[in-house]
């Protein structure tokens, strides 16, 4: 019971300080997440990181919350998504109060607005990293099906501005294909032993 007590508190205090001190939104926590879940704390594999950010970037809601809630129940069950939703949501809540009830003193403090622009430039450069960290593990599978789909939602989103939501409901359907037919091979792998 121990045990768990501390891998709740050990959850909770993780998304808090990742959701508390990161700016620019879910694609900005992720490689953090990995980073501290993956790496350090060798909960998950880096394959299910790669799965778990592919479900909580195509569910509805904030990718952050999202990849939260996923990675709370893969480690903790119901009890960890809880807690992990709690740890991801407190830090914005606070600061956003705090912000409203300061907002016309912030709103034209050129300190702030030159804060805000470097986050920026940093945030452009953390998401950059999540693209090059999850395509090189994609490249790493060597899988033709999976490069051809991220270099077709790369074309489409980037040269063609296709909206994401139909990129992302395509190759959830090749996913989806892909997955059936490797299904299908092996069962008639097996049926024919």
């Amino acid at each position: 019971m121990k045990n768990k007590k501390n891998i709740y508190i050990k959850l909770f205090i993780s998304t808090f300080y990742l959701s508390a001190f990161t700016f620019g939104g879910g694609y900005v926590i992720i490689p953090l997440m990995k980073k501290k879940f993956v790496d350090d704390l060798q909960w998950i594999e880096d394959d299910e990181m790669l799965n778990l950010t592919a479900i909580a970037q195509s569910s509805p809601g904030a990718v952050a919350v999202n990849a939260a809630i996923l990675l709370g129940y893969r480690v903790a069950g119901i009890l960890g998504a809880l807690v992990t939703i709690l740890g991801t949501v407190l830090p914005p809540f606070i600061t956003l109060s705090v912000i409203s009830i300061f907002y016309t003193a912030f709103r034209d403090n050129i300190v702030v607005n030159a804060v805000l622009k470097g986050m920026q430039a940093g945030v452009a450069a953390v998401i950059a990293d999540v693209v090059l960290n999850l395509g090189s593990n994609v490249l790493k599978q060597k899988d033709i099906v999976s490069m051809i789909i991220m270099v077709g939602a790369f074309i489409a989103t980037f040269f063609f501005k296709i909206n994401v939501m139909y990129i992302v409901l395509v190759c959830g359907c090749m996913g989806a294909a892909k997955i059936l037919i490797q299904m299908k091979k092996f069962q008639k792998g097996g049926d024919s032993q």
